[in-house]
């Protein structure tokens, strides 16, 4: 496996990462303990240095981690992050310092580890200036108790603001072939400043893998059944986009989930997209993405190809959109 750097600050990480928050939240039950362990443990086995969780997605998610990559700790890079009342994604924001440091002890205690290498705040907190939650995170890093600084879906402004106080190394934000919004300001900022990228749902919450359609049915706790992108009527509508990855795929002799990240990783040398599964041959079948080497002239061709489709459906629900972009 490739590696990547991510920012100015010297972290390398696996060109392809894990995001592990679905093996215990967000798409259904969880996944069966020893299951999500094994999975973990394979993603290392073929390369995958780069694990992503989150005091959000439960307790259970960062443990699950933390003991997973027990054996080979010093040979990988764990993100979680903060920045939520008690934890829960549902309660609002929360990164007022004490929270912050509260949170990292607690993260280091779940993970069983001594340091967290990537410590984002997970959507920006209106109420507490950028610059002290910036601040916190700093001392935690000449404590050693964190590595590196990211944000995740936070806006040009906040971004700057926290950059200018302690060197940010990576955003995290959802990017992929069906939601551009991130080009248009975001990604120029990131190159200004030197900040790494790590989109997830790279692969567009599984859409972009072909394997879902307009008869699609979604566990109840499923969180894409309140996702307009995914209502009946907007599945049936972007299968085009599926249509589009398919005939690419084909023609590459690769799978539409392949082309979708390795579109993603030929956009700029510092973005590490970190995809999810709960299975072993979804999750084989995305690292075989990192062999993809997609050309500027194909590229280009999937780009005019995409900007003929109107895709549809927003990609949150109100009120999770208005966290965004702060």
């Amino acid at each position: 496996m490739q590696k990547r750097k991510l920012g100015k600050q010297g972290l390398e990480v696996s060109k392809i990462g894990l995001g592990c928050m679905g093996l215990s939240f967000g798409y259904g039950p969880a996944t069966d303990k020893t299951a999500a362990v094994k999975l973990i443990q394979s993603a290392y086995d073929q390369g995958v240095t780069f694990f992503d969780t989150a005091e959000a997605y439960g307790e259970a998610n960062e443990r699950l981690v933390g003991e997973a990559v027990k054996p080979f700790r010093d040979d990988v890079v764990i993100a979680t992050k903060f920045g939520f009342k008690e934890g829960d994604s549902s309660k609002g924001q929360d990164s007022r310092p004490e929270r912050i440091r509260q949170v990292a002890e607690e993260s280091l205690r779940r993970l069983g580890t001594d340091r967290i290498d990537l410590f984002y705040q997970h959507r920006v907190d209106q109420n507490i200036p950028m610059e002290d939650v910036a601040g916190t995170v700093k001392d935690l890093i000449q404590e050693g108790k964190v590595k590196h600084f990211g944000l995740s879906e936070a806006g040009e402004a906040s971004i700057r603001k926290a950059h200018a106080v302690q060197p940010v190394t990576a955003l995290q934000s959802e990017y992929s072939i069906w939601w551009r919004e991130p080009e248009e300001a975001i990604i120029p900022t990131l190159e200004e400043l030197g900040i790494g990228f790590v989109p997830f749902s790279p692969l567009g919450k599984g859409f972009l893998t072909g394997k879902i359609n307009a008869d699609t049915k979604f566990d109840k706790s499923d969180f894409r059944n309140i996702v307009p992108r995914f209502s009946e009527e907007n599945r049936k509508a972007n299968q085009e986009l599926i249509d589009l990855l398919s005939a690419i795929a084909q023609s590459k002799e690769a799978t539409p989930a392949q082309i979708a990240l390795g579109w993603l990783s030929a956009q700029k040398e510092w973005i590490v997209p970190i995809p999810g599964t709960t299975k072993l041959h979804r999750l084989k079948e995305n690292i075989g993405a990192a062999t993809i080497n997609l050309s500027a002239t194909d590229v280009a061709e999937i780009d005019a190809a995409y900007h003929k489709i109107e895709v549809q459906g927003a990609r949150y629900p109100e009120h999770l959109q208005k966290r965004v972009g702060k």
